[in-house]
């Protein structure tokens, strides 16, 4: 104040946030995010239908998927968001898992604010608790797995989609996951690497979910070029040409002038000669399937069907790079370059119908390093939870085959991190102990998430957790069963899950704890006046 005067610094408009109630109203808005997903926690989770602008409708409890679909207006909940989207494309799974976690530690730091101690206080205790429950993970609680242990692999399958809506297949699904990142795994040096992105995966409604299958190959959602090319070529040997077989424009402009008709025809005459020697080019090579990325101009597909010549065309460039995997085929950039030696093989192409539409079939590829999934479900909203699910189960299996470490599921391994912490935290003194033990009390929060959507007495179970983690015959392996409510074995149970995603799930949740508790001043400015789709509004800062 000058004499009175108040000093504007910010524009007229700006909405200004400071001190507790900043931190109260972010911490609030973060909660609001992890409960509205809370619900869809494990195997008993319920589902969320969701329904976008334009009536599109989306049923689900894939946490990530609720939270990217779900328009999200406040600042400190998009940051929530974003724990749930690195949660998914690090591991597959735990996002649900994740966003929870970070709800309860700011539910348990907003006590810990209100004794008035210090946020950086509380984020140093954070952190301390993080780098122990990483230690405890990894030396105490995680267990090594070979890469050839199927059971264990399965068993990580079946878990990462026991929360989904494909109960009543999962143990197909899961050998089906389980065999498709057996065959694109890949060693390189001493670190195994499993790219999911190398699987493919297509749906289709009709049939069931017990038709979805796992083909030793490439499914093409394109049918043949010509309709008087074969239905299916045997013995296939395949180029991949990333060019178009059409007579190319020319970069300057230029026009063609003609005198009288036999030029005409000489002219069209030429072009058809140009045509032909495509096909003789790829006639010369031995090949009798040809995927070209671009276009191919009809007359050469009239020709290429002469000579019996399977054809696709307009072929997505990724799907190029996966035939050329599976087929052990050499992407060329034009016909001059395509010699015999690119070409790859597989035992059969085929054009087959499935539901509505064609589709092509590459199989009996000789070791594949790219294969596909057709999925197969009753409606459109069944094959893209069956998707959801696939998805989830293909990451956690690459997961435990690159990492070769896993833990106990069923809210096994929270439970055991927050006992021992809770003993930790004397050990660290000063405030931040008490950081710790808001921590440890957060961790609580998943095995009674777990018990509460299943309809038992969470109190209970809690209790019943506690006491056979902690004492004499402590068993760090035992979760919440949720069949019957009570504390159960979970190793006997089958219920495991990769250590990378308790790994990832802390961190993240203690990240964004971090961020959202060190801010102590929303300034937002003045929203501009609404902008048609697509323009900007006000900006939060």
């Amino acid at each position: 104040m000058l004499q009175g005067t108040p000093i504007l610094v910010l524009k007229e408009g700006t909405e200004r946030e400071r001190g507790k109630s900043a931190t109260q109203n972010n911490i609030a808005a973060a909660r609001a995010i992890a409960d509205a997903v809370r619900t869809t926690l494990g195997p008993r989770g319920m589902d969320k239908m969701l329904v976008d602008s334009m009536g599109d409708i989306t049923i689900t409890n894939d946490g990530v998927t609720i939270l990217k679909e779900v328009d999200v207006e406040h600042p400190a909940a998009k940051m929530i968001v974003e724990v749930a989207k690195t949660q998914d494309q690090q591991c597959g799974d735990g996002t649900t898992t994740a966003v929870v976690l970070a709800g309860e530690l700011l539910k348990r730091a907003e006590y810990l604010l209100e004794q008035n101690i210090h946020p950086t206080v509380i984020t140093r205790g954070f952190q301390i608790a993080l780098q122990e429950g990483q230690r405890l993970l990894e030396k105490e609680i995680g267990t090594p797995v070979k890469a050839d242990d199927e059971r264990m692999l399965v068993d990580c399958a079946t878990t990462a989609m026991g929360s989904k809506g494909v109960f009543g297949s999962r143990d197909e699904l899961a050998k089906i996951a389980v065999n498709a990142v057996r065959k694109i795994v890949e060693h390189r040096g001493e670190r195994t690497i499993a790219d999911v992105d190398q699987i493919k995966i297509e749906k289709r409604h009709g049939g069931t979910i017990a038709d979805t299958q796992l083909i030793d190959g490439i499914i093409l959602d394109k049918e043949r070029g010509h309709p008087r090319m074969p239905r299916q070529v045997k013995k296939a040997k395949i180029a991949l040409v990333n060019s178009a077989l059409e007579i190319k424009k020319t970069e300057i402009e230029s026009k063609i002038n003609i005198k009288s008709a036999n030029q005409i025809q000489s002219f069209l005459d030429e072009e058809d000669k140009t045509f032909r020697r495509m096909v003789e080019q790829v006639k010369a090579t031995g090949a009798n399937v040809l995927i070209t990325q671009k276009g191919i101009d009809d007359v050469v597909l009239h020709y290429l069907a002469k000579e019996g010549i399977f054809a696709l065309k307009q072929v997505k460039e990724s799907d190029l790079q996966k035939l050329a995997r599976a087929t052990g085929a050499k992407i060329v950039t034009g016909l001059k370059e395509l010699s015999s030696s690119d070409l790859g093989a597989a035992e059969s192409v085929e054009e087959k119908k499935v539901g509505d539409d064609d589709m092509t079939y590459v199989t009996g590829c000789q070791n594949p390093r790219s294969v596909s999934i057709l999925i197969r479900g009753g409606t459109e909203h069944v094959t893209q939870e069956v998707e959801r699910s696939l998805q989830d189960a293909l990451k956690v299996v690459s997961s435990v085959l690159e990492d070769g470490v896993v833990c106990p599921g069923g809210g096994a391994t929270e439970i055991d991190l927050s006992v021992k912490l809770k003993k930790f935290a004397p050990s660290v003194g000063g405030r931040e102990q008490l950081a710790v033990e808001a921590f440890a009390q957060a961790l609580e929060a998943i095995p009674w998430a777990l018990a509460e959507n299943g309809g038992y007495d969470a109190i209970n179970t809690l209790i019943e957790l506690r006491g056979a983690h902690d004492g004499a015959g402590a068993n760090r392996n035992v979760g919440v069963n949720l069949v019957d409510g009570k504390a159960a074995d979970m190793w006997k149970l089958h219920v495991v899950e990769p250590a990378r995603v308790k790994r990832q799930a802390i961190s993240s949740a203690v990240e964004v704890a971090d961020m959202v508790l060190r801010i102590d001043d929303v300034i937002a400015s003045k929203k501009t006046a609404p902008t048609p789709p697509g323009g900007g509004g006000g900006h939060d800062h």
